[in-house]
């Protein structure tokens, strides 16, 4: 493991530029140890927030690393986006600087965003205590957030803090990170327990981006996680209780809410957007891989996919083993035209602050400003690519007006 005392000041320039290039040494003779104890190396899973400096500079860098010292193995980064009342105010600086390098480098992304985990939380009915703030005096930056239960050496807390003094409701920390651990112990199954069908990161970083820019999966999970399945305090006889109570929940029904707009991890609806690809990963001895074919048969016409997923188009996994708490579970990876609002999203959010240069001096004592207008592009022009695809395929006849062809596809 490798760490500090400090962060990044919540700058980008300050993580990518002083502490990557300071421990980058350390971390990657840390990944090179850990890929050798491997008995088969399936890739590389970055978790970092976009919202600060550390987990977005830092992470920035490592991804960078990867790519050079690792260029054969695959990168997946499961990155937090911040949302629009983010306590950091250079954050959209952050994300996306962030964004860019995860175009470039990463070989799958799925995009996170703390707005979303709140109304999930939210509607679960669960009120946590925010963290104390505390004040991060590296790089001068005003800064109010605090960090979530949940981190890793390479990247900021999962949730952001609530302002000292601030009005707002409490962030539900717990139940926020207990949503994204759990979609990461769904992702990762099938390279830990059996199942007749299993996938590994490998299967799905072969299989769901048909182009090499666009490789962002919206993820949507159901049943979601309970906190009180996820918590300290959780005993066997509660777990007992909710295992009985979600025995009516039938395979169908978590197929259909895994779909819907209430159970998807960023904020947007993939029904309203193209499907370029899709995944499915069902967890629990209750299913069958018949069950899994029925109910794709019966959503498939129900969403707008792009030509080259009419026929095939899914990927589909099963593990026997259930999660925690639930007899069975639905994770749906989707690569898929919407994410492309959460990229404008961002745009716009940067667009206030940069036209008016606000906070560019702490960026400029550790990199060139032109890096922020690189980035614009690059992200930009995968949000176009997607509305592209999107616009296209709602034309009466989308196969002959798209020209673009995707790269070689394996699905089930």
């Amino acid at each position: 493991m490798v760490s500090d005392v400090s962060g990044a000041g919540n700058n980008w320039a300050h993580g990518h530029e002083v502490y990557g290039k300071q421990y980058g040494g350390a971390i990657l003779e840390s990944l090179r140890h850990a890929a050798e104890e491997c008995d088969s190396l399936q890739g590389f899973l970055l978790l970092q927030s976009l919202g600060g400096g550390t987990g977005s500079g830092v992470g920035s860098y490592i991804m960078e690393m990867l790519a050079d010292e690792f260029s054969s193995t695959y990168r997946l980064a499961s990155s937090v986006f911040p949302s629009e009342d983010d306590d950091v105010v250079t954050s959209p600086y952050n994300a996306m600087l962030s964004l860019a390098r995860l175009v470039e480098h990463a070989d799958i992304a799925l995009p996170l965003e703390n707005q979303a985990l709140i109304d999930i939380a939210n509607r679960s009915g669960v009120e946590e205590s925010g963290a104390h703030p505390h004040h991060h005096p590296s790089s001068g930056l005003p800064s109010s957030s605090s960090s979530a239960s949940a981190s890793s050496s390479s990247s900021n807390a999962v949730a952001v803090g609530a302002s000292r003094g601030s009005t707002r409701k409490p962030k539900p920390f717990d139940s926020m990170n207990s949503i994204v651990a759990s979609m990461l112990l769904h992702l990762t199954s099938g390279m830990r327990f059996p199942g007749s069908l299993n996938v590994d990161l490998s299967d799905l970083a072969m299989n769901m981006a048909p182009f090499p820019r666009l490789h962002f999966l919206v993820s949507g999970f159901a049943p979601l996680p309970l906190a009180a399945a996820n918590s300290a305090a959780a005993n066997s006889a509660a777990i007992d209780k909710m295992r009985l109570a979600d025995t009516s929940k039938s395979i169908d029904q978590l197929f259909n809410a895994a779909f819907s707009k209430e159970h998807q991890l960023i904020k947007a609806d993939p029904r309203r957007g193209t499907y370029l690809s899709c995944g499915i990963v069902v967890r629990g001895s209750g299913a069958t891989i018949s069950d899994v074919n029925r109910n794709v048969a019966k959503i498939r016409p129900t969403l707008r996919t792009a030509h080259w997923a009419e026929a095939g188009g899914f990927k589909l996994g099963l593990c026997s083993r259930p999660p925690l708490g639930h007899p069975n579970a639905i994770l749906s990876l989707a690569n898929n035209s919407a994410v492309s609002n959460t990229f404008q999203a961002i745009r716009e959010r940067f667009d206030k602050l940069y036209k008016r240069r606000v906070y560019t001096h702490h960026y400029e004592q550790y990199m060139d400003l032109s890096l922020f207008g690189e980035a614009v592009e690059a992200v930009t022009d995968v949000a176009q690519r997607y509305r592209e695809i999107d616009n296209q395929m709602l034309e009466p006849n989308p196969i002959a007006t798209y020209k673009r062809r995707p790269m070689g596809l394996t699905f089930l």
